[in-house]
């Protein structure tokens, strides 16, 4: 019989000898955290397929030119209606989304090829594609784990939206629970379907319900530890937080003069005196709300840097979206960036005293690491609830919308002045830098547990 010390020595060798295959969601803010799960997963001497369709792919390689991740590519059936550039969410138009979850379901025999090409030991798939674990045990029999990109504090609104009666049955937990109108908007989310007729949250339980003993899910104890434990306690399954998995600065992945110009800028101002605005990658403001923000910004007398960015082929000249004269008004107070623009620099420059966000979960994550407090402005899908987290954490603040759910410029103002400069906002600025120092003294603990658990499914049948 094999001793103890002889197993734990071909366990620790095990990870250099186990090809894993991601497989993302076919969104920006899913492919981010799975590449950063599959670059730390190298680190640790795993063998890493990343698989997803070109057009995302595509502007990964420049920043894997150096790395050991292998990227794999997926193609989708096309159609008139959904030709290959649409086969991602970044600016795919809304009334598209699900003839592009239908196109990913009706990939799976693309992918049962990837699969027996690629030969890995584990695959680790997302929230929507319930048929994924199903083809890695039919053809290969493997272990697949699910790894959620969303907040357990999401995860677990889901998994109680589909056991329970939301209306009769509240979820436990008074400190996330949603205004009407999100509520409606999440119950909408939860239940939209594909052709088959389908709901996105029967996939999600699924999913959950096909992964091999564990969750991975993009977060951890600290923050999320008692909705962690609910979902362990709903689900059956073990629930493993990875850690907020941040994104590197890449310093030669953009054009080099608009990082220099950002940071010079931001260099010029005093220490936590600006604020950062952006609403992540695939979130494109109305004109109405840019005008509303930018009168905010210019009300608050807080200097700011803010990102406005377009959709793909419809980007418009800044001075006609803006109110008229609005650059004259703030003349060196304020600096707007289109399109793209260093965000883990931004967040980690002194001058930096808060960040107005959509509270995209790996946005909350960059600016809690960084000790950069919120100022909360959820537009759609997760971000409500992940602005509940953020408040109750105390490391931001949300600005409230009126009774028809619009965004008004003096409660923004009002948000981003207490944040970052007035007296009340001190316990919110002294909470997002506790939090930080919680986190980077934590390390990469969570990824430690990460690798030992994947090792453990695996190791029976890859060692």
């Amino acid at each position: 019989m094999e001793g103890e010390q002889q197993q734990q020595q071909r366990k620790s060798s095990c990870s250099e000898t186990t090809r894993v295959l991601l497989l993302p969601w076919l969104a920006h803010g899913h492919i981010s955290p799975f590449l950063e799960l599959g670059k730390r997963l190298a680190a640790r001497k795993f063998i890493v397929y990343l698989c997803s369709t070109p057009v995302n792919l595509h502007p990964l390689k420049p920043k894997l030119s150096s790395s050991p991740i292998t990227l794999v590519e997926l193609h989708l059936p096309s159609s008139p209606q959904l030709p290959p550039h649409y086969h991602t969410t970044n600016g795919l138009p809304s009334h598209l989304m699900p003839l592009l979850k239908s196109a990913f379901d009706a990939s799976t025999s693309a992918f049962s090829s990837i699969l027996v090409s690629v030969s890995p030991d584990l695959v680790i798939y997302d929230f929507l594609q319930p048929w994924a674990p199903l083809l890695a045990a039919s053809l290969l029999h493997i272990p697949s784990v699910e790894f959620i990109t969303t907040s357990a504090a999401l995860a677990s609104m889901a998994s109680h939206f589909y056991r329970f009666n939301a209306e009769k049955t509240p979820i436990p937990f008074s400190s996330i629970q949603l205004r009407e109108r999100d509520q409606e908007a999440f119950a909408e989310l939860m239940e939209s379907a594909t052709a088959d007729g389908m709901m996105d949250i029967t996939r999600y339980e699924r999913c959950t319900e096909r992964s091999s003993k564990i969750v991975l899910i993009k977060t951890f104890r600290e923050i999320e530890g008692k909705y962690l434990d609910y979902l362990d306690h709903l689900t059956g399954k073990k629930f493993v937080p990875v850690g907020p998995l941040l994104v590197a600065d890449d310093k030669t992945e953009q054009d080099g003069k608009n990082r220099d110009a950002v940071v010079e800028w931001l260099d010029r101002k005093q220490s936590c005196s600006a604020v950062f605005v952006s609403f992540g990658s695939e979130f494109f403001p109305s004109g109405d709300l840019i005008r509303e923000i930018a009168h905010g910004l210019e009300l608050s007398r807080v200097d700011f840097i803010w990102v406005v960015r377009f959709p793909l082929g419809k980007r418009v000249d800044l001075a006609d979206g803006l109110p008229e004269g609005f650059f004259d008004r703030v003349g060196g107070r304020g600096m707007v960036v289109e399109g793209w623009a260093p965000q883990p620099a931004i967040l980690a420059h002194r001058s930096v005293g808060g960040f107005v966000s959509h509270c995209g979960w790996s946005s909350v994550m960059e600016s809690m690491w960084h000790g950069v407090p919120i100022v909360a402005v959820p537009m759609h899908l997760d971000q409500p609830v992940n602005a509940r987290v953020v408040e109750e954490v105390g490391v931001g603040v949300e600005v409230k919308r009126d009774g028809d759910g619009k965004l008004e410029r003096g409660e923004i103002a009002k948000v981003i002045r207490e944040v970052v400069m007035e007296e009340t906002g001190e316990k919110v600025r002294k909470k997002a830098k506790e939090m930080s120092e919680v986190m980077r003294r934590k390390g990469e603990e969570e990824m430690d547990r990460v690798t030992e658990e994947l090792i453990e499914l695996c190791f029976d049948r890859s060692c």
